[in-house]
């Protein structure tokens, strides 16, 4: 999302006002070098309103950062052996806030990118997911949503299903009101398809590890073929 500064703007307000940070803006947005200096007129990338932004060029790599390698199963999680599905590596997770299971050393967080904001690590967790159990490459990890979409579509081991044929720790894409986001199936309950994933349901809009309905719009569902 582009936002176009006003008179009287501050970085801070606009951040509290988007639900992202300071920093998050700043990394989003490389030209500005001063966070107390912005110019009335220019335009800001807003990265919490989408879940889809980059890093700058110098930023450091994940924690959990391997040799890159070809698209599908032939990468490696890290030097580990996979820890079991997708959906087993998330549902272990149950409850964690995305804040701090990113910062942990081991598992899906040493493969989780610590300079995510809190409120957009949708992609990130369902990557580093996909990571641990050894469907994806480091290279193929994406914070974004639609980076993330693309990925999967270019990856000969995935195949995108309808939501009827969905098997739980299917990739799913969804289109929201502020932008995308993503989670994985984990199946029906009374007649309602759960997800998994990182979601923005703690009271300061940062993110935590649930499962949950949601009706938003999907805009694709990715099936690992193994």
């Amino acid at each position: 999302m582009s936002y176009r500064i006003k008179s009287g703007d501050t970085l801070s307000g606009i951040a509290k006002r988007y639900g992202t940070t300071v920093g998050a803006l700043m990394k989003a947005n490389p030209q500005i070098k001063n966070a107390n200096l912005i110019y009335a007129g220019k335009s800001l990338s807003i990265p919490g309103a989408t879940d889809g932004f980059d890093p700058p060029k110098g930023t450091k790599p994940s924690s959990g950062s391997r040799p890159q390698g070809t698209s599908g199963t032939t990468g490696t999680n890290g030097g580990n052996a996979p820890t079991g599905s997708a959906f087993d590596i998330a549902k272990s997770h149950l409850g964690k806030n995305a804040g701090s299971l990113k910062l942990e050393k081991s598992g899906v967080g040493k493969n989780m990118e610590d300079w995510v904001p809190n409120n957009v690590n949708c992609a990130n967790f369902v990557s580093a997911c996909l990571e641990q159990a050894g469907l994806i490459t480091d290279k193929q990890h994406d914070n974004s949503v639609m980076g993330l979409m693309k990925k999967l579509d270019n990856d000969p081991d995935f195949k995108r299903v309808s939501l009827k044929d969905a098997k739980p720790g299917d990739v799913v894409s969804m289109k929201t009101p502020g932008g995308q986001h993503v989670v994985m199936f984990a199946g029906w309950k009374d007649g309602k398809p759960q997800f998994i994933g990182s979601n923005n349901v703690n009271a300061d809009g940062s993110q935590r590890v649930t499962i949950r309905s949601m009706n938003y719009p999907i805009m694709a569902i990715h099936q690992h073929r193994g």
